[in-house]
């Protein structure tokens, strides 16, 4: 563990040292050189740094919590280095984007006030698509308002007929019911007929046959 620490933390140093030689340089090619170089040996002090955690893990326990800051010094400087970089990596986008922007307005060709394509244009054009598109979300707001309204007065249509609805479902079932005890009533009307009039004729033949 002691061998991988020292080699980690040379590692370490060497980075940094390559970061005085980055602010140095003012050639594409050498810095590009330095840069991937600085991402290798972060990469490899990552690396490293993991192989150490679980050496800690392994080592004697009077010994894991100096070596457990050993190792957590280590991570810290690894991720000052990587900020560094990036750090570094944002200036230099800066500093080139500015460059493109410096030769573009130098680059420039005017003409007469005329065909001057002033800013100032740009942004009225852009505050006036601003307040289309607010007042095109008004509109929309509006419909969608007038949208619920309807919604809602449907909705109180389709209460209103459906209540009906169940009212004359009740009156038809009334009706229906009272149709079946006409019906019955119709057939037992029938019966009492039928019987009637057999017993008539049965006391008839009886009255014939009994006189004569």
């Amino acid at each position: 563990m002691e061998t991988l620490y020292h080699q980690t933390n040379k590692l370490v140093q060497e980075t940094q040292h390559l970061f005085t030689q980055l602010e140095r340089k003012s050639a594409n090619a050498d810095l590009q050189e330095i840069k991937e170089a600085i991402e290798s040996k972060i990469n490899f002090i990552n690396s490293n740094c993991e192989r150490l955690d679980v050496l800690c893990l392994k080592g004697p326990v009077s010994q894991r919590q100096n070596a457990r800051m050993r190792v957590d010094q280590l991570k810290y400087d690894s991720r000052h280095l990587t900020a560094a970089l990036n750090s570094w990596c944002n200036r230099v986008m800066r500093h080139q984007r500015e460059e493109a922007e410096r030769e573009a307005l130098l680059a420039r060709q005017f003409t007469t006030n005329d065909h001057v394509d002033i800013l100032i244009d740009h942004t009225a054009q852009h505050n006036n698509s601003l307040n289309n598109a607010v007042h095109g979300i008004d509109d929309l707001l509006h419909q969608g308002s007038s949208v619920l309204d309807n919604l809602r007065s449907q909705r109180l249509t389709l209460k209103g007929a459906h209540k009906r609805l169940i009212d004359i479902g009740n009156t038809l079932g009334l009706s229906n019911t009272t149709m079946r005890l006409i019906e019955q009533r119709a057939k037992q009307d029938g019966f009492i007929l039928v019987a009637g009039m057999t017993i008539t004729c049965i006391v008839i033949i009886l009255v014939i046959v009994y006189l004569t």
